[in-house]
C-alpha cells in the first residue's frame, strides 16, 4: 500500500497532520443540551464568518455534537474518539469539514 496517501491512511495521527492553527477562528456555540461547542476555522483563509455561523447553526440543528449511541462506520463499536468527516462548500471553495464530540473544523483538502 506504499501509493495510498497519508490523507486515507487509517493509521496516520491526525493531531500531527492537521494542527490547530495560531489564527484559526473559533465560533462558539450551544448544543441543543447547553453543552458548550464551537466550529473552527482552521483553514488559515478567514472564511465569511456569517457563513461559518450558519455551519454551526446547521451542526446545532442536526444534533451532530455530542455522544452518540452507534458507530460513526456502522461497526458495533463505539470509538469515544470518533472524528466524522465530510465537505463543505464555503463561498465558491469547497473543504473538509471534521466533527469531533464537541469541537468541528474547517480544514482545507
Amino acid at each position: 500500500m506504499s501509493d495510498t496517501s497519508q490523507f486515507v491512511d487509517p493509521n496516520a495521527d491526525f493531531d500531527e497532520n492537521n494542527p490547530l492553527r495560531d489564527d484559526a477562528v473559533h465560533y462558539p456555540g450551544k448544543t441543543k443540551r447547553g453543552k458548550a461547542c464551537e466550529l473552527v476555522d482552521n483553514t488559515g483563509c478567514v472564511l465569511a464568518p456569517d457563513e461559518c455561523r450558519d455551519i454551526l447553526a446547521g451542526l446545532i440543528e442536526n444534533d451532530l455534537f455530542g455522544f452518540h449511541p452507534f458507530s460513526a462506520n456502522g461497526g458495533e463499536t463505539i470509538s469515544l474518539e470518533r472524528r466524522e468527516s465530510t465537505h463543505v462548500q464555503v463561498g465558491d471553495d469547497l473543504y473538509r469539514l471534521i466533527v469531533f464530540r464537541y469541537q468541528a473544523r474547517i480544514e482545507n483538502f
